[in-house]
């Protein structure tokens, strides 16, 4: 193996400020790495007390996002909602490396492309259609069932971009309200009668290809609330979906930390849903749950480093998603019992402002056993409030 030096400068730059480029942050200073953001927020996010290097503008400004570039050794992404060529124009003006790169990332871009591309590859996805007419959305109920969702091609997350259409009536009202009288794409998705949603992370680089374990992702109100690694299913539907996720990875010739969601169907069909060119909720629990957690492989990957192993440290771990349960100035209340916990952690995000939903902490808890370990988890978290 070549050896590989990191000069006490090397600098790496997150577009988006969030906690996930927060938990990236925190591996990038294990190895001496600078951190440097950029936000497109008005309010302070989570990275911006970590650093000196915080800069602000807009992801549809070339110029702003250069001049942040040009002052970093490598740029990477905390979320989806910047256009690919927007991407590619920054690589090329600043000169600095984006990671994932914008032509992966024009792959998977938007909800459409993403279908296509892995379609193209040969992975199975869920039915889908680009609508545009109340005609298109009758032909989809009519042919794959009704309900089925509608979703904003681009910018969705956490059930926003999405809207149930039970007849022909909520599906005109969802797809104008998701913008599809204003000329944006909306597609159409069927209903699939699955019994579990899945979740795997992939790392990879020039260096090779860590996959993480296939979590189950358990959702109340489209947003996911808790995660289980491993996913009990049987171990053959757990490696089919780590395959397939090695397959996108590929299909994408993606370079980074990615996530890939799955439905595991009740005839035993594996599905791809989604993708992420970043860390995700899903991959949270690696962070004590596994050697090498998603975001120490996000930095890794993206600086083209060897990639930790993604074993996991105990046979079992859960991950509660702590979510505001009032809107006000950010307190976290009631952590005793969950601090007190033996292989528990606790992770607050560092936003300022709590609202009721919204993501704000997470809770790992590591163990023996599946069902004991999940029920402790709810246990210890249930009176937490912030």
């Amino acid at each position: 193996m070549s050896r590989t030096s990191l000069p006490a400068n090397t600098k790496i730059g997150f577009l988006g400020a969030g906690q996930l480029a927060r938990m990236s942050a925190l591996q990038a200073f294990r190895f001496g790495i600078q951190v440097a953001v950029f936000s497109d927020r008005p309010e302070d996010e989570p990275v911006q007390f970590m650093t000196p290097f915080s800069y602000s503008g807009s992801f549809e400004s070339v110029e702003d996002m250069v001049a942040f570039a040009k002052t970093c050794d490598v740029v990477t992404l905390e979320n989806e909602f910047i256009a690919s060529d927007i991407l590619k124009q920054v690589q090329e003006q600043s000169g600095t490396p984006i990671f994932p790169s914008p032509e992966s990332f024009a792959l998977i871009e938007n909800k459409l492309i993403e279908k296509q591309t892995f379609e193209a590859a040969g992975i199975p996805v869920t039915p889908y259609k680009l609508v545009r007419t109340e005609q298109d959305m009758v032909e989809f109920g009519d042919e794959f069932g009704w309900p089925f969702m509608l979703k904003s091609s681009k910018g969705g997350y956490d059930g926003y971009g999405n809207a149930i259409a039970k007849d022909l009536e909520t599906a005109k009202q969802g797809f104008e309200k998701l913008g599809g009288l204003a000329g944006h794409d909306i597609l159409a998705e069927a209903f699939v009668p699955f019994t579990k949603e899945l979740a795997v992370q992939v790392a990879r680089n020039e260096t090779g290809t860590v996959v993480y374990p296939c979590c189950e992702t358990v959702q109340e109100n489209h947003i996911n609330v808790a995660v289980v690694s491993p996913a009990p299913i049987e171990e053959k539907f757990q490696k089919r979906a780590q395959e397939l996720a090695i397959r996108a990875m590929e299909a994408i010739d993606g370079k980074g930390i990615f996530a890939f969601e799955f439905f595991l169907t009740e005839n035993g069909e594996v599905l791809l849903n989604e993708s992420a060119p970043r860390p995700h909720n899903s991959g949270h629990y690696t962070i004590e749950g596994c050697i090498a957690s998603q975001f120490e492989n996000h930095v890794r990957s993206v600086l083209g480093l060897p990639l930790g192993s993604a074993k996991m440290n105990k046979p079992v771990a859960v991950m509660i998603n702590l979510l505001g349960t009032h809107n006000r100035p950010a307190q976290t209340d009631y952590i005793s019992e969950g601090l007190a916990a033996e292989n528990g952690h606790l992770h607050v995000y560092g936003k300022v402002q709590s609202k009721i939903g919204r993501k704000m902490a997470h809770y790992t808890l590591l163990g023996e056993n599946l069902e004991e370990t999940f029920q402790k988890a709810k246990s210890l978290t249930k009176d937490i409030e912030i």
